[in-house]
């Protein structure tokens, strides 16, 4: 008997997948230490630990990028003494976190990925509540475990279906997100700002984050 295959990313039969064979490994490595997934949690949500807008990745992602730039002021033609470009420095920009090849795998299920895929793309999507001039995407802080790296919103979304059943049906997606740093709302004349923990004060800050 032939073994199973997988042709032109169409699942033929039911192979064990790599991925498969990760949550293996992850299984056995639970007997000595928690996994600890990586997660985007709805602030609006936050006291609320297992809320239908926190988004849990179903692997951890590989690597984080981050990056962070300084604006800058170069008025054309302008000069010092010495003919050197003149500069001015106007302000540090928000923090970018950018998250590569974020696996999304149902295979193992036979059902769609995409209610997962969905998760991630009311992130690029305005929220429901407010007037029309206050409307915003929704804001998350991403978390590893203990760490709390970014308070943020989702600048940009781009996935790629990669694996489908013979029915058509996408069974395995690849997420690229790019994540912004915003800060802290400024409470409201007779309000008190929310308490933080110092892990979520350390995240929150532009000139405090890492």
């Amino acid at each position: 008997m032939s073994s199973p295959l997988i042709f032109s990313g169409v699942a033929a039969k039911e192979p064990k997948s790599p991925l498969e064979l990760m949550r293996g490994h992850q299984r056995q490595g639970d007997t000595a230490m928690t996994l600890a997934k990586a997660k985007l949690i709805d602030v609006e949500y936050q006291s609320s630990e297992n809320h239908e807008n926190h988004i849990e990745f179903m692997f951890n992602p590989n690597g984080l990028n981050f990056s962070r730039s300084i604006s800058l002021e170069q008025p054309q033609g302008a000069s010092t003494n010495t003919g050197e470009p003149k500069t001015s420095f106007k302000h540090p920009n928000p923090y970018s976190l950018k998250i590569s090849n974020i696996v999304l795998d149902t295979y193992e299920d036979q059902t769609s990925v995409r209610p997962y895929i969905r998760k991630f793309a009311r992130g690029v999507e305005f929220m429901q509540e407010g007037d029309e001039a206050n409307k915003r995407p929704p804001i998350y802080l991403f978390t590893w475990g203990a760490n709390e790296y970014l308070r943020c919103f989702v600048k940009t979304l781009s996935f790629k279906l990669t694996l489908f059943l013979p029915d058509g049906t996408p069974v395995r997606a690849l997420v690229d997100l790019t994540l912004e740093q915003v800060d802290e709302p400024t409470p409201r004349p007779g309000q008190s700002a929310p308490a933080l923990s110092a892990a979520q004060r350390a995240a929150s800050g532009r000139q405090r984050f890492m």
